[in-house]
């Protein structure tokens, strides 16, 4: 292939992975492409080597010059370049210092019994309904809304608005839309801070917790409140839907849990590692010239960092493109590595966990109630994801 390939690529169907990608792998770790929107770039599928550059200084997420810097797509938050050049790495570490507290395996440990709560009361409701039921209405996307409103003491009934919001600030397609989205949640934010400080409890939650933090403006307060608000629900929504349709759809999985609830676990890991079969990848801009398993990457390059592709390397993971509860534990890189490391993962495996083992101790004889081929899904949002799963039981 003389010609860089260019993304998205082709697949069959939402559990079958590109062909194209994967004979890609089959060559190497790294290759040239082109972006969705044509812009040049390197794809690098390889575990190790996407592992060792998760946590590697030389990539960032900044650019000298932004305005000439390739793009992935057209979001505004993860199209293109953040944040300042210079200070870039300095800026990832103190905001790193000043949420991990409120992701404190503490906090975590507090906050486990209401995640608990808020997951039998939707499976109440949906028992209540009866079948059939679409899972992701019911559950999917109500519950991590739930959580992260509480954890950031966001109103519950605001979620029709924000929810909007985020959709449109995450869409791939349509720049305008996007950058209006971020601005309306961005205004949102501000409203909220300001809101937080007339309450005066600056313990009550995080953002009340943030806007009393020493040295942080309203105006970062609100960013970084809005930014879990976008991070803390739309992956793990995603990740609960696809996760569900991958333990059904594969024969024999679901049975396997509902027979062992001690294997929760590794229904999470494998609910995190299987859906993402590659394709997309973290965005990083080469801050110098390196040297990348051979190729010679340019200062300014965008690298695109595939974890889902690394997740699915064949050197690494037997039978790959299989959803496999009895699969040996390998870290996976879906919450990446590194400095770098998703901060709410410990609170997307509580969610996970508390789904899947309430999931299968209620409803043992849960099934689709479609074939695959007549799901759909949203392909103009960066986190992808089902528009509905229709169940039975």
């Amino acid at each position: 292939m003389s010609e860089p390939v260019q993304l998205p690529f082709e697949q069959t169907g939402p559990m079958q992975p590109a062909l194209l990608l994967r004979r890609l792998q089959a060559r190497g770790p790294i290759h040239a492409i082109r972006t969705a929107v044509g812009d040049p770039a390197w794809l690098v599928t390889g575990y190790e080597q996407v592992r060792r550059l998760l946590d590697d200084d030389r990539l960032g997420r900044a650019h000298r010059e932004p305005e000439r810097a390739s793009r992935t797509g057209e979001s505004a938050l993860f199209g293109g370049p953040l944040g300042d050049f210079d200070t870039e790495q300095a800026d990832h570490r103190r905001m790193r210092t000043l949420l991990q507290p409120h992701f404190s395996p503490k906090r975590m440990r507090a906050l486990r019994g209401r995640v608990e709560t808020l997951t039998t009361t939707l499976l109440d409701e949906l028992a209540s309904a009866g079948p059939p039921a679409d899972l992701h209405a019911a559950l999917a996307l109500p519950l991590p809304i739930a959580v992260i409103c509480e954890l950031l003491g966001v109103p519950y009934d605001d979620r029709t608005q924000f929810r909007a919001w985020t959709q449109a600030a995450a869409d791939i397609t349509d720049r305008g839309r996007s950058e209006q989205g971020l601005a309306e949640l961005f205004t949102y934010g501000q409203q909220l801070v300001a809101r937080k400080r007339a309450e005066g409890d600056p313990d009550a939650d995080v953002i009340s917790r943030l806007a009393a933090t020493e040295g942080v403006s309203d105006d970062e307060a609100a960013a970084m409140g809005m930014s879990l608000l976008f991070a803390g629900h739309e992956t793990t929504v995603t990740m609960i839907g696809m996760g569900a349709l991958w333990v059904l759809a594969t024969p024999g999985q679901w049975q396997a849990l509902v027979d062992d609830s001690g294997r929760i676990d590794a229904v999470v890991e494998e609910v995190l590692r299987a859906p993402g079969l590659g394709g997309g990848g973290i965005p990083r801009y080469a801050r110098t010239d390196l040297e990348i398993f051979g190729t010679q990457v340019r200062e300014g390059d965008l690298v695109l960092l595939d974890t889902g592709a690394a997740n699915h390397d064949a050197a690494v993971f037997g039978d790959p493109d299989r959803f496999d509860l009895d699969r040996p534990t390998v870290p996976h890189l879906t919450f990446g590595h590194g400095a770098r490391y998703c901060i709410g993962a410990p609170l997307a495996r509580i969610e996970l966990q508390m789904v899947f083992a309430q999931l299968a101790a209620r409803f043992p004889t849960l099934k689709l109630a479609c074939s695959v081929e007549e799901l759909t899904f949203n392909p103009n949002v960066l986190t992808g994801g089902l528009t509905a799963l229709p169940v039975t039981w």
